[in-house]
């Protein structure tokens, strides 16, 4: 009877002090003024308080908004990903040359689909959603550098490569006109100039960015160094980054054992040189152990993650001095051997992992789910999709764990410190409890 009522007890005040949170953080969302995302050492602030990410990827958002009879999945995207309270959204701002192009030629645009873009940045907004905007892939799928290339052959240029994208003058000057036009943008629902909207977390460089033909990284490098200038000097308020996957290069050999594999060094990044550039602000960081080390699941995979983003971690803290976003991870349900309570063991894995940071002030800055879906959108899933509302198990797990970054952001924003006593204490009380 006695273990009953301390149960009983403990429940309770666990219940009272989740109520004072959510009122707290309820207020102080509704105070606060929607500002711009900073960056303060290793850490992302907003209105000077640190500010944790647990957020997600939905790439094809501009596409589906481009035509009235999907532009609906763009609202349910937002609103179930803020159900759960997901924070942060990356994707496209980018189509070159395909379907529903936005960038239809160099430098030529199509209205319509740039009033799609528009409309998901609004959205995002009304739901307390902000956007992580990449501005050109690495890969084929919605044109990417090698549609870059076929314009500038098309245009008599002498290209041997699809990495020429990353030094012809021509092709660069392609790409500078685009950062240009999005950048310089004035949304037509919110009359706001993109590069002075608050509801855009940051810039992506590039989705991927890989130049193979380069293993010494220094082309991709230089490109990185003109870019990230280049992108402060018409928008100096938001953050930058790259939108690397992580891989290890040749300036740290001591970290190649790191990388999932020997070939990851062998493609012209650099994790640690690429992220010392003026003008980065922050890192990234993608995890596939299923694609890089081998396509069936096993508990080898799960220790990777640990490793693979304690040292991205590490690095952060100790030579970068910024925060490092986990911009894609997941599992594909096509993998042999996957089922959803591996996805859910990957999942509460990476967020553990940047709990582990969080709590002492770190650089884990947060996590980007690959990828978010609303229900009627199976034909666009590439086997990663999670449809929330379908998978109860990993909703749970995704809004637990917005609310423990929600609880740390918060303890901040009382104005109390990092090294506060009474903070820690309640912290540490929580974390021994299985409901946080």
């Amino acid at each position: 009877m006695v273990n009953q009522e301390q149960n009983f007890s403990s429940k309770f005040l666990l219940l009272a002090v989740s109520c004072l949170l959510v009122v707290c953080i309820k207020g102080e969302m509704e105070d606060e003024e929607w500002t711009m995302v900073q960056k303060s050492g290793n850490q992302f602030v907003v209105n000077g308080q640190p500010f944790y990410v647990n957020g997600f990827n939905t790439y094809w958002l501009m596409v589906f908004a481009a035509d009235q009879s999907t532009r609906g999945k763009v609202t349910e995207t937002f609103q179930q990903a803020s159900a759960v309270g997901l924070s942060v959204c990356r994707t496209w701002a980018f189509n070159d040359g395909q379907w529903r192009a936005l960038q239809k030629t160099p430098a030529v645009y199509d209205e319509d689909v740039f009033k799609a873009l528009d409309f998901v940045v609004s959205e995002a907004k009304k739901y307390k959603i902000r956007l992580i905007l990449s501005l050109v892939n690495n890969w084929e799928a919605y044109g990417g550098k090698s549609q870059y290339v076929k314009w500038g052959k098309a245009a008599g240029l002498n290209l041997t490569s699809d990495d020429d994208f990353f030094s012809h003058p021509t092709l660069k000057s392609y790409y500078k006109a685009h950062v240009k036009a999005v950048l310089n943008r004035v949304n037509t629902f919110t009359n706001i100039t993109y590069k002075d909207d608050p509801t855009i977390f940051g810039w992506e460089l590039m989705n991927e960015p890989r130049c193979e033909s380069d293993p010494s990284g220094d082309k991709l490098q230089a490109w990185i160094e003109e870019m990230a200038v280049y992108v402060k000097s018409i928008d100096p308020k938001h953050l930058v980054e790259i939108g690397l996957e992580g891989f290890y290069g040749l300036s740290t050999p001591n970290r190649a054992h790191i990388n999932p594999n020997s070939y990851a060094q062998q493609v012209g990044t650099d994790f640690i040189r690429n992220h010392q550039v003026l003008g980065v602000d922050f890192a990234s960081v993608h995890i596939y152990p299923d694609s890089w080390i081998s396509q069936s699941i096993s508990d080898a995979h799960v220790e990777f993650t640990k490793s693979w983003m304690q040292s991205h971690i590490d690095d952060a803290e100790n030579y970068l001095n910024m925060p490092v976003i986990f911009a894609e991870f997941g599992v594909s349900a096509k993998d042999p051997g996957y089922n959803s309570t591996y996805r859910d063991t990957l999942i509460a894995t990476v967020y553990k992992t940047i709990l582990n940071s969080t709590k002492k002030g770190g650089a884990g800055g947060g996590s980007l789910l690959w990828q978010v879906f609303p229900e009627g959108t199976d034909y666009m899933d590439d086997g990663y999709a999670i449809v929330l509302s379908k998978s109860l198990s990993t909703s749970n797990i995704v809004s637990l764990h917005s609310k423990k970054l929600n609880t740390f952001n918060s303890f901040c924003s009382w104005k109390c410190h990092w090294g506060c006593r009474k903070k820690h204490v309640l912290l540490d009380d929580f974390q021994s409890r299985d409901e946080l």
